[in-house]
């Protein structure tokens, strides 16, 4: 079995909102949507010039993501029993 993903904030509230970061996506990967974003304003959005950035927040949601679906099986698994 996978090693559960890590969840720990590793930017602060405050750099979020410098960076403006929408509310919906202060979560456990802003830390690389930050740098995604930054990328993209910098590249007037094209979509071939920040493909690293892009490719590394969306494993960190897929990650998180998978990591919540493990903790409900457990937590189901432990209601039954």
């Amino acid at each position: 079995m996978a090693a559960p993903f890590k969840r720990e904030m590793q930017v602060t509230s405050e750099e979020m909102s410098e960076a403006q970061v929408p509310l919906n996506l202060r979560d456990y990967c802003a830390h690389y949507f930050i740098p995604l974003m930054k990328c993209r304003k910098e590249n007037y959005y094209l979509p071939w010039k920040c493909k690293k950035e892009k490719h590394s927040w969306e494993e960190c949601q897929f990650q998180d993501y998978l990591d919540r679906v493990r903790q409900k099986r457990s937590q189901q698994k432990s209601d039954k029993a």
